[in-house]
């Protein structure tokens, strides 16, 4: 939508040589969110009773999940109640938004989904949702169907839509260089707020690929990025060169899309969970290695197991060698481990792991 430049020069060549102009368009903002419950919260809370998410951002506003693990409402006894609430209105104002939940299976896939709103007008600190989400009934269905609950806590999607109205200047038609588009999914606000009015001064060469960042960012989010950059390369324009070995660039832009949001990012796959525990590791990211640690807790089988326990005891991941210790405890899992070729990986790389396993063995004897 912006002026044409036929336009700024007929204007000009009537007497107006000092020109600028403005117009407002559209865009719709989207942002998501994961929101785990315990199930006993469904089978103990009082029907009417509530609990909140914590609040997350998109499209410039505050917004949070509020649910009802046994209905809002007497007729709504026996079902769970979602609702989306805008939780920045008095300091961001009005809203327009939509919203979609899904249920997640423990591959993160959505195995049951539901938008709970259409585009609504938020002007208030309302909510817009639905009291009928699900019944508790088809809940259990759907559990034994796709085994959605682990450790009996259920995990759900919010995506939510936030039209936004942007406003463009221009004076004289001189357009300025278009930004550096972020190397990784940042909402909209973020980029807005960095990207746009913040110049990169950091490139970084990993797995082929060549990054942009900005170098503030990166030394409050990790201890080991402020001593790297203090050590790196400068280039054209003060700008630092910053290589990363030993580390693809798909897990690389993992790594930045938690320093810049401080939300972990949606992990697809066990190969994904363990590639990006090793970099939480390496750059001091406690929170994002736990998120990773979490993940490979739950594809722990015989075929993963051998390298899951070396993984834990080379970046000190006390959850995931208990999942393999408990795993390997199982009967007749540790036979059959015994007789692979990973026992002797186990066997060399973590022999304290070994002995508690042996020590299991000799109590339950």
């Amino acid at each position: 939508m912006s002026i044409s430049a036929a336009a700024f020069s007929a204007l000009r060549g009537a007497g107006r040589q000092q020109l600028s102009a403005s117009s407002i368009a559209a865009r719709q903002a989207t942002g998501s969110h994961m929101f785990r419950i315990d199930g006993q919260l469904r089978k103990m809370a009082a029907n009417g009773a509530k609990v909140r998410s914590g609040t997350f951002r998109v499209g410039g506003h505050e917004w949070r999940l509020v649910c009802y693990p046994n209905g809002n409402g007497k007729e709504y006894e026996g079902y769970m109640s979602l609702f989306l609430e805008h939780a920045s209105h008095a300091s961001t104002g009005d809203a327009t938004a939509k919203a979609q939940l899904s249920i997640l299976d423990q591959a993160w896939k959505p195995s049951y989904t539901r938008d709970i709103s259409k585009t609504r007008f938020f002007s208030s600190n309302l909510s817009w949702g639905t009291r009928g989400f699900l019944k508790h009934d088809d809940l259990d269905a759907l559990t034994k169907k796709h085994l959605n609950l682990k450790d009996d806590c259920l995990t759900i999607l919010c995506d939510v839509t936030v039209t936004v109205a942007e406003l463009h200047t221009e004076e004289d038609h001189v357009e300025d260089a278009p930004p550096v588009a972020p190397p990784f999914g940042l909402p909209g606000q973020l980029a807005e707020a960095v990207w746009s009015k913040k110049g990169v001064d950091v490139q970084i060469e990993v797995g082929g690929e060549t990054l942009p960042a900005h170098r503030g960012i990166l030394e409050a989010g990790s201890p080991v990025f402020k001593a790297d950059l203090s050590l790196a390369s400068p280039t054209a324009g003060a700008t630092a060169l910053l290589r990363v070995e030993d580390m693809d660039a798909e897990v690389f832009k993992a790594l930045l899309q938690f320093i810049y949001t401080d939300s972990p990012p949606v992990i697809l796959s066990a190969s994904m969970a363990e590639r990006l525990l090793v970099a939480a590791d390496r750059y001091k990211l406690e929170e994002l290695k736990l998120v990773c640690e979490d993940a490979l807790c739950w594809h722990v089988d015989m075929s993963s197991v051998a390298v899951s326990l070396a993984l834990a005891e080379k970046h000190d991941c006390s959850a995931l060698r208990a999942a393999c210790i408990q795993f390997l405890s199982c009967p007749g899992n540790l036979e059959s481990f015994m007789a692979s070729d990973g026992f002797e990986k186990v066997r060399t790389c973590c022999p304290s792991a070994l002995m508690d396993l042996v020590l299991k063995k000799i109590t339950t004897v």
